[in-house]
């Protein structure tokens, strides 16, 4: 675009844009005869013409700059010869949980400009208050509990009861904002620089997978995410790990400590300068910094708990009423959706399985964060029709049984074609041509999108590229009979999700 926008700044040759002469004025008009009426329609036409130019090239790159802006380094980097199916290689431990790694610098992740993690939080496990560079999208495989997500400038809604105070022992009271529930099949979206934090308050352990948009405009630091933690001391809990550089920041350079960039931020300001800010006693200040703590990222709350929240009954109750203002705003929107849910799918074959969207139009705060999400169930031997990503790159997580892939590229050429188990995710690169087949136990699996309304071109099956073509075409194009060519447009009567015994001939294509 910068190209283009340097032709059209280059103005015909026959435009003057120098100011006039004097003598151009000049009110003796034999000495000076006008220019003919053509010529001078012709100059201010082009002078139009040059300035629609101008604000049409200025609003295009303007809505161009809105959304994801990948890094210079991000060229050329999905020249993808070879996928594979990736599962974490390092994991970080603390006292209430562990947070495990994929390779950021793998090429399939330096292609999509993404990274990604899992946390497995204990049940009383408190994830500590931290904020990172990149929006976060977070599907909850396993558990329930709740968070908060501080949205600065936003009022603390949450406070309370005078009544309670009054017969209470302690006289402590307390106001935040909201917190929010999440349960399993949860996707909660974090911006980018809100600070957050996580509690398990059920049975058994949460495990939530997270995205983390690098490429994002948000993002104007680097290609790789930062944790910057408010609290506790990770890098203790880091140094006893055997890893290949540090987890919380970009990967290590030459020179640079393993240490780096996984401490408390209080750390590095002065104590007298912390103290002076929260106008609090030195003993308080110092404990801001955590020192001694050597508990890591995730801590155990021995006692549970304590915070201001509704019921969780009383909330799930709750219907959205209309808007009055109020509503409107960023400290009130809707951060979290339940894709799990069989009622809310997209697609539905009960031979086959069902698939459910995640976008903009479901969850508006998406279209800020530039990002969407897809959950599919497969049944047996069950089928997705072959489709390409249209606008955005697929990162797939499988959660539940396994499924065969196979990915093409622009060249006809298999660069993926291997089984994809639990816990593996392989990314998929936009346009890349894919097919997916559940094994023998079935398959279920969520991907994230980098566009909010990521869109699919199917191409098999009803609203199909192939079936969107004339008979001749295909004829043609396939050197093959009309009557080959009906039985390729036509044959396949579902839409997205193929049952096995649909088929011609019954033979499922994993046999």
């Amino acid at each position: 675009m910068l190209q283009l926008g340097l032709i059209f700044l280059t103005p015909p040759p026959y435009v003057s844009i120098s100011p006039p002469s004097s003598t151009s004025i000049n009110p003796n008009l034999s000495q000076h005869p006008p220019q003919p009426p053509t010529v001078i329609t012709t100059t201010m036409a082009n002078h139009h013409l040059l300035s629609l130019s101008l604000t049409f090239l200025m609003v295009f790159n303007g809505c161009l700059a809105i959304g994801r802006q990948p890094f210079q380094q991000q060229q050329n980097e999905c020249q993808i010869q070879r996928l594979n199916a990736l599962e974490p290689i390092e994991q970080v431990q603390a006292e209430g949980g562990r947070t495990e790694f994929y390779d950021s610098n793998d090429q399939q992740f330096r292609c999509a400009g993404v990274e990604v993690i899992h946390h497995h939080i204990r049940p009383q496990g408190l994830l500590l208050p931290s904020y990172i560079n990149t929006p976060l999208m977070v599907y909850i495989k396993q558990g329930r509990g709740y968070q908060g997500i501080v949205l600065p400038g936003c009022p603390e809604t949450f406070q309370s009861s005078q009544q309670l105070q009054e017969h209470s022992q302690q006289s402590f009271q307390d106001r935040h904002q909201k917190i929010r529930n999440f349960q399993q099949g949860d996707v909660i979206v974090i911006p980018a620089g809100a600070a957050h934090w996580m509690y398990n308050d059920g049975q058994e352990d949460i495990i939530a997978v997270v995205l983390l948009d690098s490429t994002n405009a948000a993002n104007q630091l680097d290609q790789f995410h930062r944790r910057f933690f408010l609290a506790g001391n990770p890098k203790e809990a880091q140094q006893q790990q055997q890893q290949r550089g540090p987890s919380w920041g970009r990967p290590s350079q030459k020179g640079q400590s393993q240490e780096e960039g996984s401490g408390d931020i209080f750390r590095g300001f002065d104590l007298e300068i912390l103290r002076e800010a929260f106008n609090v006693d030195q003993e308080t200040a110092m404990k801001l910094q955590s020192p001694l703590d050597n508990r890591g990222h995730i801590v155990r709350v021995e006692r549970g708990l304590q915070v201001i929240k509704p019921p969780v009954s009383r909330e799930q109750q709750q219907q959205p009423g209309n808007a009055n203002g109020f509503e409107e705003t960023i400290c009130s929107a809707k951060l979290t959706a339940n894709i799990d849910d069989p009622s809310r799918a997209d697609f539905y074959n009960p031979q086959a399985g069902r698939c459910t969207q995640l976008n903009s139009y479901k969850l508006p705060i998406l279209q800020m964060v530039q990002l969407s999400a897809e959950r599919g169930v497969l049944h047996r031997n069950a089928l997705v029709s072959p489709f390409w990503l249209m606008n955005a790159h697929s990162i797939l997580h499988v959660t539940s049984g396994s499924m065969r892939m196979q990915i093409v590229n622009h060249e006809g050429q298999s660069v993926f074609n291997d089984e994809i188990r639990e816990g593996q995710l392989v990314v998929v690169p936009q346009n890349f041509a894919v097919v997916k087949q559940a094994g023998q136990q079935g398959c279920k699996w969520i991907s994230f999108r980098t566009n909010d309304n990521a869109m699919i071109n199917t191409l098999a099956g009803q609203n199909s590229a192939i079936r969107a073509m004339p008979v001749d075409v295909l004829a043609n194009a396939y050197q093959m009979s009309k009557e080959q060519a009906s039985n390729l447009k036509y044959n396949r009567k579902e839409t997205v999700m193929f049952s096995p015994s649909s088929m011609p001939g019954g033979r499922s294509a994993a046999a």
